[in-house]
């Protein structure tokens, strides 16, 4: 049975940081480019970050481009996101998630359970 969780999530307050972690089990992990998510209030889930198998390669929506930086860790089967100057439309709960191949957007296999982040002005 595969398993996501996602943790690391709070309250923080804007222009400060967050490392998130989302450790995987129940899958060959290096097989699996890895992703996160946000879904905020009365929003549609959103893309944030991705990164290939291997973690050579990543990948951002423009919103996060420069502040947030996704990796992974193989032997630990942990993919992070790291948060910094943060700001208050960062504010949603954060995702991670697995899609076997090459890594995209979209089309997602497996899902985190979720994590809450809230930035304060």
């Amino acid at each position: 049975q595969v398993q996501l969780v996602d943790a690391g999530g709070g309250l923080v307050q804007a222009g400060g940081s967050l490392r998130l972690s989302c450790a995987a089990s129940g899958l060959t992990f290096s097989n699996y480019a890895m992703g996160w998510f946000r879904q905020a209030p009365g929003r549609e889930r959103e893309f944030v970050a991705a990164i290939t198998r291997s973690g050579a390669g990543t990948d951002y929506a423009d919103s996060v481009k420069g502040r947030f930086a996704i990796s992974r860790d193989n032997a630990k089967n942990t993919v992070y996101l790291q948060m910094n100057s943060l700001k208050p439309e960062d504010t949603a709960v954060y995702y991670c998630a697995a899609k076997w191949g090459i890594v995209t957007r979209y089309e997602y296999n497996y899902w985190g359970q979720g994590t809450q982040v809230t930035v304060s002005s």
